[in-house]
């Protein structure tokens, strides 16, 4: 017998019992960005690696140690897209979207990482991304939060998450702040995690996000980059704080609060819960004023946010948030040559006329009680019954599976009625 072959660690199929929860997902993302007026962008799995080199920084644990990348047979450097904003800035130069325009765009698709798999973190992951370019007020900063705020009130889990916010100023304002940081930590080398040690050359600003006990204990007494903002950023940040107090969007300062990719300046934020453990990040973003120069393009200020679908998913599971129907409604029995053939005539003239109805026909034969019994566990909430004097006469028994009726005959006209009420 030959060796089963599994998935790819980190990398998990969705099986038929969990895509209920993910189309509520996936339709109240896709509702959101609607009612924004906000543009679907599709692009590449595979990208250039010098991408995110460039974009995310080589200095990261993205590129360091989490990237997916091989050569190809011309021996380019390529890479699986561990992110989604690099490829949305690439697409939009590379098709002149984005010099001197404004524009509101979206996406949502696989990314990959390799990183120890675990709840909520993995391999092969999803996400669904917004990006707005070509604005350089705080206003669009607010709008980012707001289309969160507005996603969590569709699930009903407003009061499950919590808005932390925080400013990474200019890039003179963060290279002036890293020296006062580095000389702050360099005193206290001994004591940090190994990570930070090595992060105190390469990248000190990731320190203030270090999980260590030890490593945050010192942190408490470090000095927070919010005061050391410059004047157009520390403003920035005020009229951003003073907005969301107007308009009742409840949030917490984190001068922690970093993001792990070099390319923010400015604002950023998470969206946090306290019902996924250690993976409570459901949403985080912030903007990006100097990246699309950086990858070849125009000056050009922009903003954005990334969520993890499967985070999403887990929340919306862990509090049995109601995703709809997804069983059948329908169920079409068939017995004879003649009643097969009129139910797949019937059950497409159902479809014609409710195209939202699950109408499900029974395949591979079988007697009428084999059939109805399979009816039953379809979920479906009536059968419809065809033998070979009902394909004749044109009348079809109707049994309800969840109501306690009696069976009755009706007309193709009386059935469309009676499917009309239900569906």
């Amino acid at each position: 017998m030959a060796k089963t072959i599994q998935a790819i660690r980190g990398m998990n199929d969705c099986l038929p019992s969990n895509t209920p929860t993910w189309q509520f997902v996936e339709s109240r993302i896709r509702q959101l960005v609607n009612s924004y007026h906000y543009q679907e962008i599709r692009t590449p799995i595979v990208e250039s690696t010098d991408l995110f080199k460039r974009s995310v920084g080589e200095a990261t644990d993205i590129v360091e140690k989490e990237m997916y990348v091989f050569e190809d047979r011309n021996g380019d450097s390529l890479a699986l897209r561990p992110e989604g904003t690099a490829c949305a800035v690439r697409a939009g130069n590379q098709h002149g979207l984005l010099y001197n325009q404004q524009r509101r765009l979206w996406y949502m698709g696989p990314m990959f990482r390799h990183e120890r798999p675990q709840k909520g973190r993995y391999r092969q992951f999803h996400q669904f991304g917004a990006e707005a370019f070509g604005y350089q007020g705080p206003d669009i900063d607010i709008e980012m939060i707001l289309m969160g705020a507005r996603l969590w009130k569709s699930f009903g889990i407003s009061d499950k998450v919590e808005l932390q916010i925080n400013s990474l100023g200019n890039a003179e304002a963060r290279a002036n702040y890293k020296k006062v940081l580095v000389e702050f930590l360099s005193a206290h080398i001994e004591s940090l995690d190994e990570d930070s040690k090595r992060r105190l050359d390469t990248n000190p600003l990731r320190i203030l996000d270090s999980k260590d006990k030890n490593t945050q204990e010192i942190l408490v007494n470090a000095p927070k980059l919010i005061d050391h903002l410059d004047t157009e950023s520390a403003e920035h940040f005020s009229i951003l704080c003073e907005r969301l107090d107007a308009l009742g969007i409840e949030y917490t300062v984190n001068p922690s609060l970093v993001r792990g990719l070099d390319y923010y300046n400015r604002t950023v934020f998470e969206w946090v819960t306290s019902l996924l453990g250690s993976q409570g990040t459901i949403c985080a973003g912030g903007r990006y004023d100097g990246l699309v120069q950086q990858l070849g393009g125009r000056e050009t200020p922009a903003v954005g946010f990334a969520m993890g679908i499967e985070r999403l998913v887990l929340l919306v599971e862990s509090l049995e948030i109601d995703v709809g129907e997804s069983d059948a409604q329908v169920y079409v029995t068939a017995l004879g040559t003649a009643a097969e053939l009129k139910a797949q005539e019937l059950t497409e003239l159902m479809r014609e006329h409710f195209s939202f109805l699950k109408v499900q026909t029974h395949c591979g034969g079988g007697n009428f009680k084999k059939q109805l019994k399979k009816a039953d566990a379809s979920g479906a909430m009536l059968a419809i019954i065809i033998g070979e004097s009902e394909a004749q006469s044109g009348s079809f028994g109707l049994k309800w599976l969840r109501k306690d009726l009696p069976q009755e005959t009706v007309t193709e006209q009386e059935l469309l009625e009676v499917l009309a009420e239900v569906s």
